[in-house]
Order: structure tokens, then C-alpha cells, then sequence
């Protein structure tokens, strides 16, 4: 068998080897989902417990809620996030972290860090780059 191929069917049956750095290895559809911003905020929502959709959107600013839909939609496809609904009127919605979803809590968090930790380091580096390309 064909490396490319045995690579293909090994990764079908949830085998790795998985490298992001190969066009189509399914780490880079993970890569994107937790790099994106929205999961970002929604994750580090979740990280303090189970909420229901209106407490993320609330938390959230600033997500549509197309977008929280979307994005809550995806974590709970990769495993992340587990939906319940209670049976009642109004159904009852709740979210929360799996344990994979919760792993992610602590990486996400440093980012968020790093983020704050740097951002004025960014900001002026944004200032003089624009300076430069508007001379």
C-alpha cells in the first residue's frame, strides 16, 4: 500500500500518524477551530462551569448569535462541549466543558495571557508599521 494511502486509512480509523504540517490531515480542521477567536471566549466562559446559551451570549460580547450557534455547534461535533436539553417549556438549554473540552481551558488561557501581556508591544508595533507604509 501506498504511504499516502496507508497515512489516509490509518487517520480514518482514528490512528495517527497526525501531522498539521500535511495538507490534508484532519489536525489542521482541530488547528482552526480552537485557534479561532470565538472558541477562545467560549471555552474560557465555560472553563467556570455549565452555562446556558443566553449566559455565553452575555459573556461574549460582541458574538452574534449565529455565530455562538455555529461555533458551539462545531465543539460539540469535535467533542468539546456537551449540550443538554431538558424537557421542559421552555426547553432548557445547558453547555458545558468535556474533558477534552476542559483540557483546553489552561493552553487557551495562556494565550489570553500572552495576549494581554503583549498587546502594547503589538499596538506599537502596529503604529510604526502603518507609519512606515503610509510614507
Amino acid at each position: 500500500m501506498a504511504g499516502k494511502e496507508l497515512l489516509d486509512e490509518r487517520q480514518e480509523m482514528g490512528e495517527g500518524p497526525w501531522d498539521p504540517y500535511t495538507r490534508d490531515c484532519p489536525t489542521r480542521q482541530v488547528l482552526d477551530r480552537i485557534g479561532d477567536r470565538w472558541t477562545v471566549l467560549i471555552v474560557g466562559s465555560l472553563s467556570g462551569g455549565t452555562l446556558r446559551f443566553s449566559e455565553i451570549r452575555k459573556t461574549v460580547y460582541g458574538i452574534s448569535q449565529k455565530m455562538l450557534t455555529q461555533t458551539l455547534r462545531g465543539l460539540e461535533r469535535d467533542g468539546l462541549v456537551t449540550r443538554t436539553i431538558y424537557p421542559q417549556i421552555p426547553p432548557k438549554v445547558e453547555y458545558q466543558l468535556t474533558p477534552a473540552g476542559a483540557t483546553l481551558v489552561p493552553l487557551l488561557g495562556s494565550l489570553q495571557e500572552w495576549a494581554k501581556e503583549h498587546m502594547s508591544v503589538i499596538i506599537d508595533a502596529r503604529n510604526e508599521y502603518d507609519q512606515s507604509e503610509s510614507a
